[in-house]
């Protein structure tokens, strides 16, 4: 990558600091943001743009449909001011890689010297009659679920990881989460999880997968294995292999992803960015790519936050602030919000761990949904109080995954143990 040095002009005189545009205010642009102006420091002048004003952490939108109070949200301008960067509300409509300038849909423009793109991806229900329940304002009552799976003579209500979701986990907790409010209500009905894994999480190994099928069983939550939802021309949906229609009086869905195909930048047939291992884009001087919106196949903060961490360091590397910058090696983290106890669990594929471990510790500090070096620390910052155990409980889990998996990301199997 071609990065103009924040201390040298062309022709050799002095130059301001390097103009660096973080795209997307989401974790990874924010996860980014932190990370440049702690790594790279006055060498680059940093702006964030983004559609929204606020940053919503969005991996606790699972709890919104029932609790009260919503996921927290935090003024961007305001994170901005603090940090000295400058925040631009627009979305970007384009990337002008060889003249590296940004469009933005105000029909204003941004130069920059680098730049991160990290917009996320589109999300759409993969069955017309499903909740989502995740994401905010994507949320039915679950209330309102639970009457209506009363009222239908299934008594079932179904959670459903539709084939192509890459990250199962909130299933579960929408699944747990719902057998406490049913049990609060002396409702009695079925849940069923219905999922193409081979066992409940087994991404993490057998060991965790184990404890997380106990959980389900002790909570009355039926799980239905190496099963693949499908919707038909009516409407119905139908599982596969030979199972038939799914008989339930409500259906909750995690959604599909979609990437957003950003004119200037090359993209796969589904619009998600290609990057390397350090987040680079290929092709595309200048331009590096976190998050969501990228072609590593699992979607998943913790993984957006590690894309961003290895952009910002070759970025300041790029600008003599960083020598040596750790590329892309993924480890994914994950806590499963299941009410009122706490089970943590880890598997190092990568160092050859077997079939994981099983602890009462935490597995990172502070003990955020989100484990990012920079954003975590920041958020637990702007808390009053960190309490020394996290609210409402979770179950962390924790997996190293091996070089190669970067390399050909499209060969991960979510859907099997990926520590082999």
């Amino acid at each position: 990558m071609d990065v103009v040095d924040a201390n040298t002009s062309p022709d050799g005189g002095s130059a301001g600091p390097a103009k660096v545009v973080v795209a997307g205010g989401g974790i990874a642009g924010l996860e980014g943001l932190l990370a440049l102006r702690h790594l790279a420091g006055e060498r680059a002048s940093l702006t964030l743009v983004s559609a929204e004003p606020e940053f919503t952490y969005t991996p606790m939108t699972v709890t919104e449909p029932f609790e009260p109070t919503p996921a927290a949200r935090h003024d961007l301008a305001g994170i901005c001011s603090v940090l000295g960067a400058t925040f631009v509300e627009a979305a970007v409509a384009a990337v002008d890689v060889p003249g590296r300038r940004l469009s933005l849909d105000s029909g204003e423009s941004l130069d920059y010297d680098a730049t991160l793109i990290a917009l996320g991806a589109r999300s759409r229900a993969p069955f017309r009659d499903a909740a989502l329940l995740t994401g905010p304002g994507e949320h039915r009552s679950v209330d309102e679920l639970i009457a209506r799976a009363s009222e239908h003579p299934s008594r079932r209500i179904a959670f459903v990881v539709p084939p192509g979701v890459s990250w199962p986990l909130p299933i579960y907790e929408l699944a747990l989460l719902a057998a406490r409010r049913m049990r609060e209500g002396g409702h009695e009905l079925e849940l069923v999880i219905v999922t193409p894994e081979a066992g409940p999480l087994i991404m993490f190994g057998p060991l965790p997968s184990r404890r997380v099928y106990d959980l389900l069983r002790a909570r009355g939550v039926s799980f239905l294995p190496a099963t693949y939802a499908r919707e038909q021309a009516d409407g119905t949906i139908v599982l596969a292999p030979g199972q038939g229609r799914l008989d339930a009086g409500a259906v909750v869905a995690l959604p599909l992803l979609e990437g957003m195909a950003i004119d200037g930048l090359p993209s796969d047939r589904d619009g998600f960015i290609p990057i390397d291992d350090h987040a680079a884009v290929p092709g595309a001087e200048g331009v590096w790519a976190a998050g969501d919106g990228t072609t590593f196949p699992i979607k998943q903060g913790g993984i957006a936050a590690q894309q961003a961490d290895a952009a910002a360091a070759q970025i300041a590397a790029e600008l003599g602030a960083l020598s040596d910058p750790a590329p892309f090696r993924p480890v994914l983290r994950g806590k499963l919000i299941v009410g009122d106890e706490s089970l943590h669990l880890r598997a190092d594929a990568a160092g050859g761990a077997g079939e994981g471990t099983a602890s009462d510790d935490y597995l990172w500090w502070p003990p955020h949904k989100v484990a990012a070096r920079y954003l975590a620390r920041y958020l637990a910052d702007q808390s009053s109080e960190l309490e020394p155990e996290p609210p409402q409980h979770p179950i962390d889990v924790e997996i190293a995954l091996p070089t190669e998996w970067h390399r050909e990301p499209m060969a991960l199997d979510p859907y099997a143990s990926l520590s082999g």
